[in-house]
């Protein structure tokens, strides 16, 4: 059973940074395009950063510059790192995996920037 678990979120103010990790199990992560999505209340969920299986990234216009998406495959893991946080970064962020037909979510972590 696949299975994505999410961490590193947490309270954070504007100019801040975190780290978010999501560890995969059940399966390798080399195989599969990684995302972060994210998901503000009363907004629909919408992609942050993505990795693919060559490590090519691809990142939403609003977050370029400040959030890095990279990937240890060794350790089936993969991280967002998000610098110069914003209030309008407050979501809550899933990772994501997906390969051909499948495609499989984790339990989400919360970001809140806040002063």
């Amino acid at each position: 059973q696949v299975q994505l678990v999410e961490s590193g979120g947490g309270l954070v103010q504007p100019g801040g940074s975190l780290r978010l990790s999501c560890v995969v199990s059940g399966t390798f992560l080399s195989l599969y395009t990684m995302g972060w999505y994210r998901q503000a209340p009363g907004k629909q969920r919408e992609l942050v950063a993505s990795i693919s299986d060559d490590g090519s990234t691809n990142y939403a216009y609003s977050v370029k510059g400040r959030f890095t998406i990279s990937r240890d495959n060794a350790k089936n893991t993969v991280y967002l790192q998000m610098n110069s946080l914003k209030p309008e970064d407050t979501a809550v962020y899933y990772c994501n995996a997906q390969r051909t037909i499948r495609n499989y979510w984790g339990q989400g972590t919360q970001v809140t920037v806040s002063s």
